[in-house]
């Protein structure tokens, strides 16, 4: 087998490792994909000749910012950091339809079980609450018929998740009906595979593109700050959207600076 390249490192020092996740990387060994023998965690030891420690996830198709820790103790500290939501996310996507200027979308989420790892959790758990801003930052029509319509529309969204539920972007996304395109499990086939054979973009366009947290050492904010991918960067030259609009980093907690005015409240 061909021996992978190296992992690009966005951030280093004697505490934390950051690397920009390629897509289709699984961030450690998990029974959802048992026969895949590449993880991130392994690759980045291996890279790095020591051990590494995950302190949040990223779901296997998602490429951007993700975190390890070098030492068990700093892993403890940031992975409270981002269980009591001191940590600040940015993502970007490529969705079906022209989105709404700015909304929050407040809909709770019943966890996603999967019958290999979640064997034993409660199938009647109730739903959790799951809260994600939306900002448009373009939209575009592409003269081609795609199911009934006879234009395609897609917009270009940034997205703050103010809580971390399993697959919670994706989720929210679909419910309002601006699913990302690419995303075989809460997608639009139609749409995605007009991209597959008509733009040559198979990649979930879901990019983790900026995290902002506190240093574990010192507790100043750090912003990490993820290039864009290859399938993202074409789908947005296919669209005619310079990748500057794609604003890189905001600063920690600007969710309640600059909050979305329409709410969208599901009972």
């Amino acid at each position: 087998m061909d021996r992978p390249p190296p992992l690009e490192i966005l951030y280093r020092d004697d505490y934390l490792a950051v690397i920009n996740k390629p897509p289709g990387l699984l961030v450690h060994r998990s029974e959802i994909d048992r026969y895949e023998t590449l993880n991130a965690m392994t690759l980045l030891r291996d890279q790095l000749r020591r051990r590494v420690y995950p302190v949040h996830r990223l779901d296997k198709p998602v490429a951007g910012v993700l975190v390890f820790a070098l030492d068990p103790q700093t892993a403890r500290i940031v992975t409270e950091c981002f269980k009591e939501r001191k940590t600040h996310k940015t993502y970007h996507a490529i969705v079906r339809g022209h989105t709404p200027e700015k909304i929050t979308i407040d809909y709770a989420l019943k966890e996603e079980m999967d019958p290999m790892t979640d064997r034993l959790r409660d199938p009647l758990k109730p739903a959790q609450s799951a809260i994600t801003l939306l900002k448009t930052l373009a939209k575009s029509s592409l003269p081609h018929p795609v199911g009934r319509y006879p234009t395609a529309r897609y917009s270009l969204v940034e997205l703050t998740p103010i809580t971390g539920r399993k697959h919670q972007i994706r989720r929210h996304l679909k419910h309002i009906f601006h699913p990302i395109l690419g995303d075989t499990t809460h997608g639009d086939g139609q749409h995605n595979r007009f991209f597959r054979e008509t733009l040559g973009i198979r990649q979930l366009l879901l990019l983790a593109s900026s995290l902002t947290l506190p240093h574990p050492a010192s507790g100043d904010p750090v912003t990490l700050n993820a290039p864009i991918s290859s399938d993202f960067g074409n789908a947005l030259t296919q669209l005619n959207w310079p990748t500057g609009m794609m604003e890189k980093a905001k600063s920690p907690h600007s969710e309640l600076k600059d909050a979305p005015q329409e709410l969208l409240l599901v009972p």
